[in-house]
C-alpha cells in the first residue's frame, strides 16, 4: 500500500485488544491482489484472524453473516457489482448491520467524498479511511473500531450531521402538505395558542372565516379538537428550527 498518512481524528491512538482473543476481520474488495495483501498483512497480527473475503456484494452477504466476524472491511466501490457500483460497499454495511447489528463496519475507499461519508455514516459504518493508509495505521484503525470508538474525522462529521438537520428541517410533517399557504398560517398561529379572534386581527380576517379555515384544517389534517391541531403545529415549528 503507498505511504500515507491516515485522514482520521485517532492515528495516535493504540488500543491494544486481548491477543488471545483474536478479532475476526471479513475483508470486501473487488482486487484479489488487495485482499490477499490485506489478508497477509492483518493474519501476521497476534491479535487478529482473518475469516474470510468476498470480491462482490453478493459474495459478502452470503458469506459474512455464517462466519459471524466482528468487523468488517468494506471497499466502497466495487467494480461489477451488481448494485450501485459506486457504493455497493456501504449497500453491503447496511444490510450486514441489519443482520447483525453488533458487527463493526470500516470502510475502505480511494476517494476522499463527502457524498460517500454522509452515506456510510448513515448505513452505520464506525469509521472511513483511504486506501493510501499505512498498513500500521490501518491495523490501529481496525483495532479502534473493534473496541467501540468511531474512527470519523471529527470537521467531516460535522458537515455530515449538518447536511442531515437540513433534510430533517425539509421533512414537515406529512399532513401538512393537504393544507393550503392560508391554511398553514392559520395553524401555526393555533400553535402559538391565540384564539380565532386574534387570528383574525393577525391575518385581517373575519372572525367567521377564521372559523371556518380551522374547522376545514382540522378535516384535513384529520383530527377533531384545535388542540391536536396545535401539537401538529407543534411539529411543523420544531422542523423549521
Amino acid at each position: 500500500m503507498p505511504d500515507t498518512d491516515i485522514r482520521d481524528a485517532h492515528r495516535d491512538r493504540d488500543p491494544d485488544p486481548d491477543p488471545e482473543v483474536p478479532i475476526r476481520v471479513f475483508l470486501l474488495d473487488d482486487h484479489e491482489v488487495v485482499r490477499r495483501g490485506l489478508r497477509d498483512l492483518l493474519d501476521a497480527e497476534p491479535d487478529m484472524t482473518v475469516v474470510g473475503d468476498a470480491a462482490d456484494a453478493r459474495q459478502a452477504l452470503a458469506r459474512a453473516p455464517a462466519l459471524r466476524p466482528q468487523v468488517a472491511v468494506l471497499d466502497v466501490r466495487l467494480g461489477g457489482s451488481d448494485q450501485n457500483g459506486d457504493q455497493a460497499g456501504i449497500e453491503v454495511c447496511r444490510e450486514l448491520k441489519a443482520r447483525m447489528p453488533e458487527l463493526v463496519c470500516l470502510m475502505l475507499t480511494s476517494f476522499d467524498d463527502d457524498e460517500a461519508l454522509f452515506d456510510a455514516i448513515l448505513a452505520g459504518a464506525a469509521g472511513y479511511v483511504l486506501k493510501q493508509i499505512k498498513g500500521a495505521d490501518l491495523l490501529t484503525a481496525i483495532r479502534t473500531v473493534a473496541n467501540g470508538t468511531s474512527l470519523l474525522d471529527p470537521q467531516a462529521t460535522a458537515r455530515v450531521m449538518s447536511r442531515i438537520r437540513a433534510r430533517e428541517r425539509q421533512s414537515a410533517p406529512p399532513e401538512l402538505a393537504r393544507l393550503s399557504p392560508r391554511e398553514r398560517e392559520v395553524l401555526e398561529l393555533i400553535g402559538e395558542g391565540l384564539t380565532n379572534r386574534q387570528i383574525g386581527e393577525r391575518l385581517f380576517l373575519a372572525e367567521k372565516t377564521v372559523k371556518n379555515r380551522i374547522s376545514s384544517i382540522l378535516s384535513k389534517l384529520g383530527v377533531g379538537r384545535r388542540v391536536q391541531a396545535a401539537v401538529i403545529a407543534e411539529r411543523l415549528r420544531e422542523t423549521e428550527d
